[in-house]
């Protein structure tokens, strides 16, 4: 119990920072986003340890799913929109999927350093 308020603390605390810089720097970036940069900065830097933080992001990662259901809720509100204009939807979600594997997999091949 002691590691996930710990784990908390650190997200929510990188949270805070993210939308105390969006808010005094006013710009058009969402203070969660900025938050996430600032904890993957942290890891990077080794300012906080990733033990720190795995507790309170393997439950989140196991409960992923249930993070889905409100915005798939949301979705049917807009059911109508979505059976007109299904093909455009389907299109852009085939060709942004393959555009994302192939940077994936280019950045992946840039970084790997092994000597294979």
């Amino acid at each position: 119990m002691k590691d996930l308020i710990k784990s908390l603390s650190i997200i929510f605390g990188c949270l805070l920072a993210g939308d105390t810089v969006s808010a005094l720097l006013n710009i058009p970036i969402p203070g969660s986003i900025i938050g996430m940069v600032l904890l993957l900065l942290a890891l990077n830097f080794k300012l906080v340890k990733l033990k720190s933080v795995k507790p309170v992001t393997d439950l989140l990662n196991k409960e992923m799913a249930f993070f889905f259901i409100p915005p798939g809720v949301g979705l049917m509100l807009y059911f109508d929109l979505l059976e007109k204009e299904w093909p455009a939807i389907m299109v852009a979600c085939v060709v942004s999927t393959l555009i994302i594997i192939g940077v994936v997999g280019i950045v992946s091949q840039k970084m790997d350093t092994s000597d294979d």
